[in-house]
């Protein structure tokens, strides 16, 4: 273990064993959190994130059931920090409190409720005070969570953040980039179609011409006119061929495509030249370079937003 903790093993080998112990037991998947972030040309940085690596005691979950639940969350703020910082803060305490905690017929229905009871909650609490104020807060954000329960994810997005599976490809001995995530923008066909059932329009690919996502948290004065803070939720079964999570607002997707991330990533974990610092493992340097490294070059390549580069390791 002290060998694993001080580089990383070769990525066949630990193909092979993490698939011995797969099939031997029903081994749960490490997952750790790394992020960076940038501010770029903005004027304040409205960006915000939580690495949560194991929240099972808070959950409580039953112990027949789960044995572990993470959670790993980006929110991209538009009109002030307000709305990303109060989700940062408050969406996952909300899950806590209305994570399953006794016996459940269905793990998988009980989590999808649970997220889409969560995300309600969350809007209305924020509504409630941009509202009481004076002059009424205007915020919103996206919100791009990853909810691991034992070795399967719920991917519950607002907006359009994203999540990106790395996940090896054994025909073609490749890495391949699986999008977790459904980007919400005014302009797609179902989008479009509600906001205009609400009496609201799409003009210049923005509701009412201003705002460039048309689901969030927030958002007051646009609730009206259809945008929603109903997540899509989507679940995803981790393999022993699964090396990492990529979860980023659209500052980064700006410039990178999905694979050209990932490659990026891949490229900074196989670099040798990066070394371990006092208390640090050789692979946390490599994950905490590859988050740094990804960010600046994003503002590098000319994006103007925010960036936040969010990796959350798999591993055994």
């Amino acid at each position: 273990m002290k060998g694993k903790e001080q580089r990383e093993k070769p990525l066949k080998k630990r193909r092979t064993a993490a698939k011995s112990l797969w099939k031997s037991s029903s081994v749960i998947f490490g997952l750790k959190g790394y992020v960076a972030e940038r501010k770029g040309e903005r004027e304040e940085m409205q960006d915000a994130h939580v690495i949560l690596n194991d929240i099972t005691e808070e959950c409580s979950p039953p112990s027949s059931l789960i044995t572990r639940v993470s959670y790993f969350a980006v929110f991209d703020g538009h009109g002030g920090i307000r709305a990303s910082k109060f989700a940062a803060q408050n969406l996952h305490q909300n899950l806590i409190r209305k994570f399953p905690k006794g016996d459940v017929i269905s793990v998988e229905k009980t989590v999808k409720r649970c997220l889409l009871d969560t995300f309600k909650h969350t809007d209305e609490e924020f509504l409630k005070q941009a509202s009481s104020q004076k002059p009424a807060w205007k915020d919103g954000s996206t919100a791009t969570c990853v909810l691991a329960v034992d070795n399967i994810l719920y991917i519950a997005n607002l907006g359009d953040s994203r999540a990106i599976l790395c996940r090896y490809n054994e025909e073609s001995q490749k890495h391949t980039a699986l999008s977790l995530s459904k980007e919400h923008n005014p302009t797609q066909y179902e989008e479009r179609m509600r906001i205009q059932k609400a009496g609201g329009n799409v003009r210049d690919g923005r509701v009412l011409g201003v705002l460039e996502v048309s689901r969030s948290i927030g958002d007051g004065q646009y609730k009206r006119c259809g945008v929603t803070s109903v997540p899509d939720i989507r679940r995803c079964q981790l393999t022993p061929n699964d090396r990492f999570i990529l979860l980023a607002c659209d500052g980064l997707f700006k410039v990178f495509n999905p694979e050209e991330a990932v490659n990026f990533i891949l490229s900074c974990l196989e670099d040798e030249k990066i070394q371990s610092r006092e208390g640090k493992s050789a692979i946390d340097a490599r994950y905490e370079a590859a988050c740094n490294r990804l960010a600046s070059k994003a503002v590098q390549r000319g994006s103007a937003d925010n960036v936040t580069v969010m990796v959350v390791r798999i591993g055994l």
